[in-house]
């Protein structure tokens, strides 16, 4: 009995491990920054509730602000626009 034990305890935290909870610090701390500041997709995505994919469908539907460059690869949102939307 103490085997099936051991291994219950062991996928356990073989599960946890691998699917660990993290909730993005600027997600976390959306209210304290400054208007000026800039958060990426996941940030977006998961402050309204949604997708990604429902992330664009809104910019392009003009529910959400549309985000701006800051390099070939790299797309973020102003905080400051993003509270200025219902639902915020």
């Amino acid at each position: 009995m103490t085997t099936k034990k051991a291994k219950r305890a062991k996928v356990a935290a073989r599960q946890k491990a691998a699917a660990p909870e993290t909730i993005p610090v600027a997600l976390a701390q959306f209210d304290r920054l400054p208007d000026s500041a800039h958060v990426r997709l996941p940030v977006v995505a998961a402050l309204k509730g949604i997708g990604p994919a429902t992330v664009w469908r809104w910019v392009k539907a003009g529910r959400l602000p549309a985000p701006v460059k800051l390099g070939p690869n790299t797309t973020a949102w102003r905080v400051g626009d993003l509270r200025g939307q219902p639902g915020a």
